[in-house]
């Protein structure tokens, strides 16, 4: 008898569904399958009808939009409005994959530059890369499995997911969906894995892309592990550093930094986490943002007014706050917040100036909490930015174009936002970390251009001038 995923609702703790566990023959036959469809090109499926089977996708995804948004709120705990809106990028998120489709195309070389290239014609095509395996984490269990197995499909790979063990549901449904719309079996295929089959899986010779999102150890881990040849990208966390300069409006910085800070109680790879804000403004906009934390309603996550739901589970909760609690003993200054909450909750925090050698200041905290760290020089504020080996997504504040462009280049992230928080994101932009924090390019686009790779064709002819 298969063993059983019991997955809760990380808020009320209530048992959602019990999944058998996929065996080891599953995953064998998951990977035939996927195989074989690729190696046979008598099997794949053109342009044309990838595009017309993802518009039918978007239509029972959108019939299905309050379904979807109770589903991920309640595995997921992030909270209705928000979890509406990763539902409604998810569609649309569908809705690019199809429309990137048509621009998966080549570019003409020139010929007849030197001698030994007359007489010939040449032109690149872009081919799917093969058999893709895509591993999910829980924080966005909708919106990241379309990123990981939509794109695959529309360009035209056979695709294996395997969702976070604590968010399964939505990655489930979403593919009873695409059954619906008529994705032929095998394309895209999903198996519930502990952790042994999920390296038997990703490590697979017949595996030609790898797509992880989850922590950097395992990530790195299962980089060593793959077969050669075997493409890969991953998405890990970061510390999130916020340039605040002397110039800046403080009304204007409280919405964004509070909503990138605390947005689905942090748990966010690129949450706003580390503030460094010019000592002549830095209490004030520590304390207005301490006020604006208090006022967030923190509970239920179907409760549409709920703004910071639950941790996705309880040694979330007593992580963060032993990470808090030593911050505060090491020096940092309490402002709000610090205190864990019933159904797995923590209370939006923010620290005043923690120490350099606290974990809150060197690691990912992935969870409610925010420090905020004065400064002089904005040199120094941005060396000790870019100290930690990760690197995301970052940000400044300023009215002054020269210091937003200076910042921009000194800091070391992949991506900066002036006058916005380091959680924006739109799903055509390239989104990825750098360093300790990642590999490869996310966003619908780029991820479809890194799951295919390029053939040349040389045409030669005495008939070409």
């Amino acid at each position: 008898m298969s063993q059983l995923l019991n997955v809760y609702a990380p808020f009320s703790n209530e048992l959602l569904k019990a999944i058998p566990f996929h065996t080891e023959a599953d995953v064998e036959r998951a990977l035939e399958k996927a195989y074989d469809l690729f190696q046979n090109r008598s099997n794949w499926i053109p342009a044309h009808q990838r595009i017309a089977l993802l518009e039918k996708v978007q239509e029972r995804m959108l019939d299905s939009v309050e379904e979807l948004t109770k589903l991920a709120a309640s595995e997921g705990g992030k909270p209705y409005q928000d979890s509406k809106v990763e539902v409604l990028r998810a569609i649309n998120g569908v809705k690019i994959a199809s429309q990137e489709i048509g621009r998966l195309t080549g570019t003409q070389i020139p010929m007849g530059l030197t001698p030994s290239s007359t007489n010939r014609l040449a032109w690149t095509m872009r081919e799917p890369i093969g058999v893709v395996a895509s591993i999910s984490a829980f924080n966005h269990p909708l919106n990241l499995i379309v990123h990981q197995t939509i794109t695959a499909f529309a360009a035209g790979c056979p695709v294996i997911v395997k969702p976070a063990s604590t968010t399964p549901l939505s990655c489930l449904r979403l593919l009873e969906i695409l059954q619906e719309a008529g994705i032929p079996g095998g394309w895209i295929q999903g198996l519930i894995l502990e952790n042994d089959l999920s390296e038997k899986l990703v490590t697979d010779p017949r595996v030609n892309y790898l797509s992880f999102i989850g922590s950097a150890k395992v990530g790195w881990y299962l980089k060593s592990k793959i077969a050669p040849g075997t493409r890969i990208a991953l998405e890990h966390g970061g510390t999130a550093p916020v340039i605040v300069a002397e110039d800046a409006n403080i009304s204007e910085l409280i919405a964004p930094l509070s909503k990138g800070g605390f947005y689905h109680a942090g748990q966010v790879c690129v949450s706003v986490q580390k503030i460094f804000a010019h000592e002549g403004i830095a209490r004030a906009l520590a304390e207005a943002l301490a006020k604006e934390a208090a006022t967030l309603q923190v509970g239920d996550p179907l409760d549409e007014k709920t703004a910071v739901g639950p941790l996705i589970e309880p040694k979330e909760v007593t992580r963060v706050d032993a990470w808090v609690q030593e911050a505060i003993a090491e020096g940092a200054e309490l402002l709000v917040g610090g205190k864990q909450l019933p159904h797995n909750c923590y209370a939006p925090t923010v620290l005043w100036n923690p120490s350099v050698d606290s974990k809150v200041t060197k690691e990912e905290i992935f969870g409610p909490v925010i420090c905020i760290y004065p400064y002089k020089d904005r040199e120094q504020a941005i060396q000790q930015a870019n100290a930690v080996p990760y690197h995301f997504q970052a940000a400044v504040f300023t009215k002054n174009l020269d210091i937003a462009f200076d910042t921009v280049q000194k800091l070391n992230a992949n991506a900066v936002m002036v006058n916005d928080h380091t959680a924006f994101r739109v799903d055509w932009m390239p989104f990825g970390g750098r360093d300790q924090s990642g590999e490869g390019m996310g966003g619908i686009p780029y991820s479809m251009h890194e799951m295919t790779r390029t053939k040349l064709l040389v045409f030669k002819s005495d008939f070409i001038s």
